[in-house]
């Protein structure tokens, strides 16, 4: 099964140009609302189908690309050396950024988000992954995934930094090239690439499209890959997706656990991830929840959001860490978890700050529309940071009173009747 399902996806690799070459490709290009709803559909039935159905055979053929794609870049990179034509610093290391608005400090650490540190990750490995392994010891497959998606953000970094700066900012934001041109960023290839890839490429903020001209010029200087840019630009895009539908239905999945187990702290029977109206519920909520903000807005209102509630959840993770080294007695390791929760405690709750201020102003000085989305988006900017901040105080509070006062270390949690029931094999 294997080797077809390998087969299959080369194939659909292969003839996807052939597709989009045809008249078929009109059935293929949606509109923005059309997308939108389509995603969201995914993630409801990813979110409700058991693992073993859709999640199991899309993310295991997927590795294989996706392991494949990084080795390749990584030797494209060893092998080609290219030039970074990134300056180490711009002018807008003190803010008004066309992309980023805020500062260096702390919005890089933001940008970086999962290529650095992950709390979705620490989700996933206590939500999803559980159900996609036979036996404990196979656990550590969830620290290779953190090994591998920072390498991903390693080379990505440098694939988007083989654009020079006016090529970069042309793509990712939708300036007009006389006023990158007054700004001291000149467009020196943008048609050039443009051709290449087949595709105009200029006003396509958002990231994806820049790392893929990245990518396809690493692919592309490979010996015998000469004149096969736009193939591999492409490629790239469909490796980019392939990131995105992971995020999509992992996400929709755990946030959907994490939904019922606090609605059924109201209403018992929400808890049963098998009572298929609770299950079925959630995952409305959820996928409506993300959808709406999709649908309202754009990625880059979202994208500092998502850093930002990314790297508090990476807080929290180191977090409860720390407190399940003081309940095994292992004290003088406390500093392996403290120092970066510290670091990145502090760095997010700043960048949480300065999103909230710049949502609020923008929310004072746009229209209606855009009043309520940056409203909603300073809310939940807000609520995020208060409440890892309150679980933050509480285990300190813990640890005190356990490092301190000696109070009873409990290395086991009473196991609640009414919790969460998860059915044999992985199903849910």
């Amino acid at each position: 099964m294997t080797l077809i399902g390998l087969g299959l996806l080369v194939m659909a690799i292969i003839f996807g140009r052939t597709v989009a070459q045809s008249d078929w490709a009109e059935w293929f290009l949606w509109d923005r609302t059309t997308l939108t709803w389509s995603l969201a559909a995914y993630g409801f039935l990813a979110s409700v189908l058991p693992v073993w159905i859709l999640l199991v055979p899309r993310d295991y053929l997927s590795t294989f690309m996706k392991l494949g794609v990084v080795a390749l870049l990584a030797i494209g990179v060893i092998v080609l050396a290219p030039t970074i034509e990134m300056p180490r610093t711009t002018i807008f290391v003190a803010g008004n950024g066309p992309i980023i608005p805020g500062t260096l400090f702390p919005f890089l650490f933001i940008t970086i988000a999962c290529g650095a540190i992950s709390g979705f990750h620490s989700l996933v490995a206590s939500g999803t992954t559980p159900k996609l392994i036979s036996q404990e010891s196979q656990a550590i497959v969830g620290y290779g995934a953190m090994l591998l998606e920072s390498f991903v953000g390693v080379i990505a970094l440098i694939a988007a930094c083989l654009l020079v700066p006016g090529d970069y900012l042309a793509i990712n934001t939708r300036l007009p090239a006389e006023t990158l041109q007054t700004m001291g960023f000149p467009t020196l290839h943008i048609e050039d690439l443009s051709r290449l890839v087949e595709v105009d490429v200029s006003g396509r903020p958002g990231g994806a499209v820049s790392l893929a001209v990245g990518m396809a010029s690493i692919f592309s200087g490979l010996p015998g890959m000469s004149g096969l840019m736009a193939y591999w630009y492409q490629f790239a895009l469909l490796f980019e997706a392939l990131f995105i539908l992971t995020t999509i239905d992992a996400g929709t999945r755990v946030a959907r656990y994490l939904v019922q187990e606090l609605a059924g702290r109201a209403y018992s029977p929400l808890k049963q991830i098998n009572w298929w109206p609770g299950v079925l519920g959630a995952s409305l909520f959820v996928v409506g929840a993300w959808g709406y903000l999709i649908g309202t807005g754009t990625i880059s209102t979202i994208w500092p959001m998502f850093g930002a509630a990314n790297q508090l959840l990476g807080m929290l993770a180191l977090c409860i860490a720390t407190t399940v080294l003081i309940k095994m007695n292992k004290t003088s390791y406390l500093w392996v978890t403290i120092i970066p929760m510290v670091f990145v405690g502090i760095i997010t709750l700043a960048g949480c700050y300065e999103l909230f201020v710049l949502f609020i102003s923008r929310a004072v000085s746009g229209d209606d529309a855009q009043a309520l989305t940056m409203t909603i988006n300073a809310a939940l900017v807000g609520l995020v940071a208060v409440l890892a901040l309150i679980v933050l105080v509480d285990s300190a509070r813990k640890w005190y009173g356990y490092l301190v006062h000696k109070q009873p270390l409990n290395s086991t949690e009473v196991f609640e009747g009414e919790g969460i029931q998860l059915p044999a094999g992985p199903c849910c």
